[in-house]
């Protein structure tokens, strides 16, 4: 168990660090034959502890200054190796530096570094693990929407096209607790695991369900037999997306007209008519009011289809006489502008 997480972190770190390990172990080896160089000299000669330091650093330098103190035959075979393997590794440092400039990743370094403190200062955004097929659609949508998305993908070519695009991402892996730390799990809203193995997206929604227990979670499923296996991992609610594309396209073919309208208002298009969830706060005006007395229809020009109670039962098409009341959630459609207005007086 103990040697497959050090395999793991291992394989994290060179995912991570990969471009820059020549430089690394550049410094790591250089330092290591300063400080071996000033112990030799210290040892051999008997030197202080600043002599041997001057004398270290004169020689790996090769600046070409004379000797601190006469040197014995052991202290100039310290001196040759010191040399030999000093100056080495140092124009070693200076070549994998200089690639890592003209390959452009200290530029790529810089970049993630630049998204990580962005995605550091993100709160109420949604995490959305995969950036495939159905990931693209979840994010495009969300960003349309206005809605901060952080999108965790480890393919290396998708990766480059999140750079490109410049949307906020996290290189590594979904099912990983840090990496959904990284992605700022304890702010986010929600996160939809859009993952094209449903074995990976019933252990991101169990991995996401112990880090953030309030956090919403969707989950892409296969199969209708697997929803409830997602559902007890922890998810709030599992798709099925070739189901629920197959159930549209026979809608659209039965009821074109009812499907168009739907359309229309779920995404906002064409009329700006949009169909909107808005809940009803503590302190809203609204609450305890009927919606006869409700400014909701008078005052917005809103249709309100569905009431949502806060034990979950769905009231369709109220009546003037239902009351509204404090976590009520209303399903409403209308004009973005009317929305907005209601929205801020709830």
């Amino acid at each position: 168990m103990d040697v497959g997480m050090s395999q793991g972190r291992i394989i994290r770190l060179r995912r991570r660090f990969g471009p820059y390990l020549g430089v690394i172990w550049g410094i790591a080896a250089l330092s290591l034959i300063f400080m071996l160089g000033v112990a030799a000299f210290m040892l051999v000669e008997g030197w202080k502890f600043f002599d041997s330091l001057y004398m270290v650093v004169i020689t790996l330098s090769t600046v070409g200054y004379g000797e601190v103190l006469p040197l014995s035959t052991d202290g100039r075979i310290v001196a040759m190796l010191l040399i030999l393997s000093g100056v080495g590794t140092f124009f070693y440092l200076i070549g994998a530096f200089t690639k890592m400039l003209v390959e452009g990743n200290l530029h790529m370094f810089l970049g993630r570094r630049k998204v990580r403190k962005q995605i550091e200062k993100m709160h109420g955004h949604v995490i959305v693990c995969g950036y495939g097929r159905l990931g693209r659609v979840v994010v495009a949508d969300f960003l349309k929407e206005g809605i901060g998305v952080v999108v965790v993908e480890r393919e290396p070519e998708v990766v480059s096209q999140l750079q490109e695009r410049e949307i906020p991402h996290i290189d590594g892996d979904a099912t990983d607790d840090e990496t959904l730390a990284a992605a700022g799990i304890g702010r986010a809203r929600a996160l939809a695991a859009c993952l094209t193995q449903e074995a990976a997206n019933v252990y991101v929604t169990l991995t996401a369900r112990q880090l953030a227990p309030d956090l919403y979670i969707v989950a892409r499923a296969d199969e209708p037999r697997h929803i409830q296996r997602l559902e007890r991992a922890g998810a709030n609610q599992a798709l099925i997306p070739h189901l629920y594309g197959g159930h549209r396209m026979a809608q659209s073919i039965l009821r074109p007209s009812v499907v168009n309208f739907l359309e229309i208002a779920i995404r906002g298009d064409d009329l700006g008519l949009q169909m909107e969830e808005l809940k009803i706060g503590p302190n809203s005006r609204l609450a305890g009011k009927n919606l006869a007395d409700s400014p909701i229809r008078a005052d917005f020009d809103l249709i309100v289809i569905a009431i949502i109670k806060t034990g979950g039962t769905m009231n369709f098409n109220p009546g003037h006489a239902t009351v509204l009341e404090n976590g009520d959630t209303l399903i409403l459609v209308g004009s973005r502008e009317h929305l907005s207005s209601l929205e801020a007086l709830l």
